[in-house]
């Protein structure tokens, strides 16, 4: 996908979310260890990479998950984060989402020169449940970033941020289900409790998938690949709240003006999908799933 960066891979356990974690799953399908961490190799510089024109490929705008087979604050990642760091802060005209379950390493893991934060930087926690929201959302607010969000995910219990949204902090959240072996269930009921927290603060709010069990009116559905996020997408529970105000720039700190900015790109698959509120658009990878007419079916 055009809209992650995964400058090293591998992850260790440390929380009930990281049970059935979807990177072990997919490692072990490829007779790889999970529990291996190690730095990518060409990938690890991929937002600084260019195109034979010699243009930037990750346009100004654009948005790069971070470290989605990873956590950016692992400690063993302590040796290479601070030329990631460098990375990011070379390209202030790129959005950058950052991931943690480790909100408690990340203030002694910031650059020399962060401040109160890099505009161009989004820090989001993992909330799994609400024992882990009220763990690490008082972290989040406790650190100084300039934009922060949430991710429920996987949803594996419900999660309340009525605590917490008044406080303005939050520009942002989402939520999934579990996916992959030992999926647990996630429940309509939660998701729309969150929902419209959020929508009562303005806050936007993403549905990107069911997971694979999803609880509705008491009946569990079992859905698999795409059919999650279109289902998700079809449920009209995701709310666009405040736009969130990333003032890029250029790297000499001149403001990008909008019209230079990049813009996404939503194709026909795009139009039934979860995750339209918070990605990139599409990459016009020309696979059948993006050039399809999709259809829905076992509508929840």
């Amino acid at each position: 996908m055009h809209d992650i960066w995964n400058p090293w891979h591998g992850c260790r356990k440390c929380s009930e979310g990281c049970e059935h974690c979807y990177m072990y799953f997919l490692d072990a399908q490829r007779g790889k260890d999970g529990s291996a961490i190690y730095r990518t190799g060409a990938g690890f510089r991929y937002p600084l990479s260019r195109d034979r024109a010699g243009a930037y490929k990750v346009k100004s705008g654009e948005m790069l998950r971070v470290c989605m087979t990873s956590d950016f604050f692992l400690e063993e990642a302590d040796p290479w984060r601070p030329e990631a760091w460098d990375i990011i802060a070379q390209r202030p005209d790129v959005k950058f989402f950052l991931l943690t379950k480790r909100p408690e390493r990340v203030r002694r893991c910031l650059p020399p020169d962060w401040g109160d934060g890099w505009e161009n930087v989004m820090l989001n926690v993992t909330c799994e449940n609400q024992r882990r929201a009220d763990e690490r959302i008082p972290l989040l607010f406790s650190l100084p970033f300039r934009h922060k969000g949430i991710m429920c995910a996987p949803f594996i219990g419900p999660v309340s941020l009525q605590e917490y949204l008044p406080a303005g902090q939050i520009e942002q959240v989402l939520c999934d289900g579990e996916n992959y072996g030992g999926a647990r269930p996630c429940h309509y009921e939660w998701v729309k409790r969150l929902r419209d927290e959020c929508a009562a603060y303005n806050v936007t709010f993403v549905f990107c998938g069911t997971g694979r069990r999803f609880v509705k009116d008491g009946r569990t559905y079992r859905l698999e690949g795409g059919v999650q996020t279109e289902q998700a997408s079809k449920s009209g529970l995701s709310f666009q709240g405040k736009p969130i105000d990333f003032r890029l720039t250029d790297r000499w700190g001149s403001p990008i003006p909008e019209d230079q900015l990049y813009r996404p790109y939503y194709g026909p698959c795009c139009q039934k999908c979860g995750m339209r509120l918070a990605c990139n658009g599409c990459s016009r990878c020309g696979s059948a799933r993006c050039t399809a007419s999709l259809g829905l079916t076992n509508d929840i």
